[in-house]
């Protein structure tokens, strides 16, 4: 489930680029809170301590208690603008949440076992969906979502409604959608378009000596 992080944050007085810019380039990242209700705040979070609070808790859905001054709030990463060219993260989006509000959140699935099929029928796994959508209370936000293999065959396949969602977590996508197939490993195609080749070429110079042969 996921963990609350601790992290302080500062007011930004100043707004646009160039601040931004500024602001940067004093290893601090620019960033707003929005939501529940409230108006949007510019803020601002000293990298270095962001990413070593991160690396302590991993997850992909992780909840910031935010601390500006004397005032707390719950909220998520929304979105993480990164410069192409440094990878740096640049500006940050956070929402403001409720702890006894549902939240909507997209959680990775992690396969789990080998299947009989990979084992014993030399068939391939194709990890077709990698996450669904679940809604849940943001205390109770999955790290990952379990997708059991074992006893999948070749020509079959898991879908959504196979997951193993925790409880008090709702699959928000189809029940139907299909999470991982078993297949054949498709090798006999390439032989065959080899032997063809390798027939055209013997064919060829047999009906250049016999019209040789004719002149």
């Amino acid at each position: 489930m996921s963990e609350t992080m601790s992290l302080e944050v500062q007011p930004r007085h100043e707004t646009g680029k160039n601040a931004n810019r500024r602001s940067r380039a004093q290893g601090k990242i620019p960033a707003v809170v929005y939501g529940g209700g409230r108006e949007s705040v510019a803020i601002e979070v000293d990298r270095k301590t962001l990413v070593d609070t991160m690396k302590k808790h991993a997850g992909e859905n992780p909840i910031f208690l935010l601390k500006l001054g004397d005032r707390e709030r719950h909220a998520m990463i929304r979105n993480m603008e990164v410069d192409p060219i440094s990878r740096q993260v640049i500006h940050i989006d956070f929402q403001r949440v409720m702890m006894d509000q549902k939240v909507r959140v997209t959680v990775p699935i992690e396969l789990v076992g080998t299947a009989y099929g990979v084992k014993t029928e030399g068939g391939v796994i194709d990890f077709v969906t990698r996450e669904v959508h679940v809604e849940c209370l943001p205390g109770e936000i999955p790290k990952h979502i379990d997708c059991d293999v074992t006893q999948l065959h070749v020509g079959q396949h898991a879908e959504a409604k196979d997951l193993q969602i925790p409880a008090g977590v709702t699959l928000l996508d189809e029940p139907e959608r299909v999470i991982v197939s078993l297949s054949h490993a498709r090798l006999e195609a390439v032989p065959a378009a080899a032997a063809e080749s390798a027939e055209a070429e013997r064919a060829e110079p047999e009906v250049i000596k016999r019209a040789k042969a004719e002149e």
